[in-house]
């Protein structure tokens, strides 16, 4: 298990002090990943006493560094890491523009109208001219962007050239005078235009990033089980980096190889299970180890996995060499919570702990909790569009619902049909 992997466990069994270790460390080795800034500001806004500037400073880096990778899910779960920080320093004009732009980015995050609810409860108690109701945060933060650590290992292309092979009698000073002046060319490619694709073998997965030009003995690029990152400068002095991480499944990094070539770059990766499909290059999550993903993915996973009786259910008929599986208990072990750090209302609890924290079902609570705090226009306004769409919408807008009926709006790749259709 790598840092990132004992990380993720370390919070799961609520050692927060243990996580901001191991993520540190995963972050040295990996400065461009966007989950490990979002995990350690988690991890540090759970501390008994929560270090809540640490956990700013982090999701700044990740808003950041998700903003030049161009991922919708990981700007929003970032900007959300984001609100969630800057409520915790009473900065509640910050958050609640935050959480607008989480909205535009994904409307339907859980957890975003119960932080709304809360932003605007705290705006509404401070007096006129307040400076935490003052909105002050951009939505790209101005903050520096680490660069790929260039000491860690990399697997690097031999380093014999043509260049090399026909200057046989020349010096080593004067064999490095050209490459001096060829070099300042670098990528011929622009960096809008610098692509990459993917397809698969029964064995392997094949990654080209198109660009002409990479710099070979400046290309560092890593490849583990779980991820692969490419960085190389480009003439504007910046750097160009790619970052695969989590991919769809594990890979052997021993096994696996890559080219540097004049106009491309091809990166052949040895798939640990040989015949698995890979439906993306990417995947939601880290394979099994790697860090969890943004607030709100426990509860729906909670949600699903979480038992609907107490009573014993039937162990189910089976053709498992291995006999038969009560799922039912499987699911009641998986549903089962860590320990909680602190109780709501306790010194060193976080804002976010009582949601987090309900027993029972997740999403049951989160809507009970929701609907519990809200105005009388707030709960009409969810009970009629409930009821009205049939179970497929849910607003807190009285003044949007109460102008006509709410209509039935099926999932994706969904229709509505009436019943006896």
């Amino acid at each position: 298990m790598d840092q990132a992997g004992r990380g993720a466990s370390a919070i799961a069994r609520g050692d927060f002090k243990l996580a901001v270790t191991c993520y540190t460390e995963a972050i040295a080795q990996n400065t461009q990943a966007v989950n490990y800034y979002i995990q350690r500001s988690k991890a540090y806004t759970r501390l008994s006493p929560p270090e809540h500037q640490a956990a700013f400073d982090d999701a700044e880096l990740a808003v950041s560094l998700a903003t030049r990778r161009a991922k919708r899910e990981l700007i929003a779960d970032s900007q959300l890491r984001r609100a969630v920080t800057l409520f915790n320093l009473e900065r509640y004009g910050d958050a609640k523009q935050c959480l607008q732009w989480v909205k535009k980015l994904n409307e339907k995050e859980k957890t975003l109208a119960i932080w709304e609810m809360k932003a605007e409860a705290k705006l509404q108690g401070l007096e006129d001219g307040d400076e935490r109701g003052k909105v002050t945060v951009e939505e790209t933060p101005d903050v520096e962007v680490p660069k790929a650590s260039v000491e860690r290992k990399s697997v690097k292309e031999p380093k014999k050239t043509a260049e090399a092979s026909t200057t046989t009698n020349r010096t080593k000073e004067v064999v490095k005078e050209p490459t001096a002046t060829v070099q300042p060319e670098g990528v011929q490619t622009p960096p809008s235009k610098i692509r990459h694709e993917w397809f698969q073998t029964n064995d392997t997965v094949i990654v080209t990033l198109f660009c002409k030009g990479i710099p070979k003995d400046k290309a560092t690029v890593e490849i583990k089980q779980g991820s692969l990152d490419v960085s190389f400068p480009l003439p504007t002095g910046s750097d160009f980096n790619l970052s695969l991480d989590p991919l769809f499944a594990a890979i052997d990094p021993l096994a696996s190889s890559y080219k540097i070539m004049s106009t491309k770059a091809e990166f052949t990766l040895k798939k640990s299970a040989p015949g698995q499909k890979w439906a993306n290059i990417e995947g939601a999550q880290p394979g099994g180890t790697e860090e969890s993903s943004a607030d709100g993915d426990d509860t729906v996973k909670r949600a699903v996995l979480s038992d609907k009786s107490a009573n014993t259910g039937p162990v189910y008929p089976t053709s498992s060499k291995s006999g038969p599986k009560n799922w039912d208990k499987l699911v009641n072990d998986l549903s089962k919570k860590p320990k909680k750090d602190a109780k709501e209302g306790e010194e060193g609890a976080s804002e976010d702990a009582g949601i987090e924290d309900e027993e029972g079902d997740p999403t049951t609570n989160f809507f009970k909790t929701l609907y519990k705090g809200a105005d009388p226009d707030t709960q009409k306004a969810m009970m009629k569009s409930y009821q009205e769409s049939n179970g497929t919408a849910l607003s807190t807008n009285w003044a949007d619902v109460s102008k006509g009926k709410v209509e039935t709006s099926p999932p994706d790749g969904m229709e509505a049909r009436k019943w006896d259709q």
